[in-house]
């Protein structure tokens, strides 16, 4: 994944969040989530955004010195800020042209802990986004622990998939779709479940057409997809439960099992049209 050297970063689209704790260390989030939350903290990925609730949106912190540092495709290929930041403008660039009436969010970087619009939240719940601010949230550690914890092949693209996934949550909250999964957080053919993979197929879609953005040298090869397909099927529910526990239990899936992970990035990848993304419909 090669960056255009001289392509102009926009580093507007991503704000960082500071460095903090909260109080106690752990997971503080209002409106009677907890047990929701502490299943989300044992998956470790991509939080199903409907289930962090409460809280009145809170300011995310100073800005980060990204606009000195973060100026063209050259500093997104060798600084992993820069990177994100490129990755979002990509993203960004491509959803207008989708789904009509896109907004753009904005991406919060942030190390150990940090206030949402969907209340307080620490790097242990991986990536997520947050309808009530419309922001998505990143604490970069979370790709060392993709390899180290779930043994995905890892590389720049792996982060970029993360970062599409999210940026398809934000899709959904838009076209109304997000709160789909709202009263079905659990089992196999779960709303949280159809939602988590249609994600996957919109970070699919954009992959496919990314090129198309601008932004990048050359479309993505085959070892960039396989970074991705690796991502996918390490978080999936599957295989995270037979890591934590050592065994499969289905009616606790809340993403969706690493093969249809993998299938459903695969559909938007291979089709390039999120109108081909429809996991509502019939079997997933």
């Amino acid at each position: 994944m090669d960056f255009r050297d001289d392509v102009q970063l926009d580093t507007s689209q991503v704000e960082s969040g500071g460095r903090g704790r909260l109080p106690g260390g752990g997971l503080a989030v209002g409106g009677g989530a907890a047990g929701i939350i502490a299943l989300i903290v044992a998956l470790i990925f991509g939080i199903n955004p409907g289930n962090i609730t409460g809280g009145d949106p809170a300011p995310v912190g100073p800005s980060s010195n990204l606009g000195a540092q973060c100026k063209t495709g050259e500093d997104a290929d060798q600084n992993e800020e820069c990177r994100v930041v490129g990755v979002v403008n990509s993203i960004q660039e491509y959803w207008p042209n989708a789904v009509e009436g896109y907004q753009p969010a904005k991406t919060v970087l942030f190390s150990g802990a940090v206030n949402t619009g969907c209340g307080a939240a620490d790097s242990s719940v991986g990536p997520f986004y947050c309808p009530n601010d419309q922001r998505v949230y990143l604490d970069l550690s979370f790709f060392d622990q993709l390899q180290s914890r779930f043994g995905a092949e890892g590389g720049p693209f792996a982060q970029a998939y993360v970062i599409g996934h999210e940026y398809g949550h934000h899709v959904q909250n838009l076209t109304g779709v997000l709160g789909q999964s709202q009263s079905d957080r659990q089992g196999p053919e779960s709303g949280a479940v159809r939602v988590e993979l249609q994600a996957d197929c919109y970070a699919g879609a954009w992959a496919k057409n990314a090129y198309e953005t601008g932004l990048f040298e050359k479309p993505f090869t085959q070892a960039d997809i396989e970074q991705a397909l690796s991502a996918a099927a390490a978080v999936g529910d599957d295989n995270i439960q037979k890591r934590a526990q050592g065994r499969v239990d289905p009616e606790g899936f809340t993403h969706g099992t690493s093969e249809q992970r993998v299938k459903w990035f695969s559909t938007g990848y291979e089709t390039g049209d999120p109108r081909r993304c429809d996991t509502f419909s019939g079997g997933i």
